[in-house]
C-alpha cells in the first residue's frame, strides 16, 4: 500500500513572543499561512516493523533526528501498530528556515499513516500528537492559515488571507533557534500583541493592512546575529515587495507582492544575493 502526500512551507504572517514558560518553551501568539512550495512525502507500508527513510537530499538526517521519522515511531508505538513504513522524502522547502518544512513533513506523515492504517483519528488528534514532535507540527496538520497560541499548538483556523505572490529568499547561514529566542526582549509584547490586528485583516480581507501590520518579534534578535537578514528584507522592499518579514526565527525573508509584473523584479533582484529564492503564492 503507497500514499504520497504534499507538506507545504508556512510563512508567519505575525510572531509575538509574549512569556517564558516554566517548561522551558515561550508563550507566543502567531498567524501563519500556508504557501505553495512542498515538499513530497511517499509512504510504503512494509511487512517488517522498520521505519525507513529515504531521501536524495544528504543534508537532512535519514534516522531518528528527522521529524517524519519521529511521527511515525510515535503513531506506530501509540497504536501499537505491527507494520513498518518507508518513507520518502522529495526535499523542496530550504532547512533549517523559518519555514517548519521538517514539521509539515512530519504532519504529512501523521495524515497519511492514520489515513493507511485506518486509525480514524480526527485533525484535532493528529494535532496534538504532532505537538508532542514539536510547536509547529499541530499548524502543518491543520493546513491553511491559522492562529497559534501557546507555544505554536492551540490553534484558531481562520479564512485564506487574500491572494497574492510571495517571494522567499533564504541566505546561506545557519540559525540557532533556541539562540533567538533566548535573545527576545518581551517586556513590551504581552501587553498589545500584534498578532490580532493581523487576524482582524485577514477577517476583513484587507491586503493593505496585512502588509502593514507584518510583525516578527524575533526579527530584530536574527537582524542582529545575521546582517544578510536586514540585507534581504531592505532589497526586497526596494525592489517592488509590498512588505516584508522575516519567517518564524529566519534566515528565510519573504516578501508578498500583489502585482504579478513586480514578482520578476524582486525575484531577479534577490538571485543576485542568494541562490535560494523561490517565487510561490499563498494557498487559497
Amino acid at each position: 500500500m503507497k500514499c504520497s502526500l504534499k507538506a507545504p512551507a508556512k510563512i508567519n504572517l505575525s510572531l509575538d513572543v509574549l512569556a517564558k514558560r516554566e517548561d522551558g518553551f515561550h508563550e507566543v501568539e502567531m498567524i501563519m499561512t500556508e504557501v505553495d512550495l512542498a515538499d513530497r512525502i511517499d509512504l510504503t507500508i512494509r511487512n517488517d516493523q522498520q521505519i525507513v527513510i529515504q531521501t536524495l537530499a544528504g543534508y537532512i538526517p535519514a534516522d531518528s533526528r528527522n521529524l517524519a521519522y519521529q511521527a511515525a515511531r510515535l503513531i506506530k508505538d501509540r497504536f501499537r501498530i505491527a507494520a513498518g513504513v518507508t518513507i520518502y522524502i522529495q526535499k523542496n522547502i530550504p532547512v533549517a528556515a523559518g519555514l517548519a518544512g521538517g514539521s509539515s513533513d512530519a504532519a504529512a506523515v501523521l495524515r497519511g499513516l492514520n489515513q493507511m492504517w485506518d486509525l480514524g483519528l480526527s485533525k484535532a488528534q493528529l494535532a496534538a500528537l504532532g505537538s508532542e514532535i514539536g510547536s509547529d507540527v499541530a499548524f502543518c496538520v491543520y493546513g491553511g492559515t491559522a492562529k497559534a497560541t501557546g507555544r505554536g499548538e492551540k490553534i484558531e483556523r481562520l479564512p485564506a488571507p487574500p491572494p497574492c505572490w510571495v517571494v522567499l529568499a533564504k541566505p546561506p547561514i545557519g540559525v540557532s533557534t533556541g539562540e533567538v529566542y533566548g535573545r527576545v526582549q518581551m517586556s513590551s509584547n504581552a501587553a498589545a500583541p500584534k498578532s490580532e490586528t493581523i487576524k482582524q485583516a485577514i477577517l476583513a480581507g484587507d491586503y493593505n493592512q496585512i502588509c502593514h501590520h507584518l510583525h516578527n518579534d524575533l526579527e530584530p534578535v536574527t537582524m542582529s546575529l545575521h546582517h544578510e537578514v536586514l540585507q534581504i528584507k531592505e532589497r526586497m522592499l526596494e525592489s517592488g515587495a509590498d512588505a516584508s518579514l522575516m519567517s518564524g526565527s529566519g534566515p528565510t525573508v519573504f516578501g508578498l507582492i500583489r502585482n504579478e509584473g513586480q514578482v520578476h523584479r524582486v525575484y531577479n533582484a534577490l538571485r543576485g544575493f542568494c541562490d535560494q529564492v523561490y517565487a510561490v503564492r499563498t494557498i487559497s
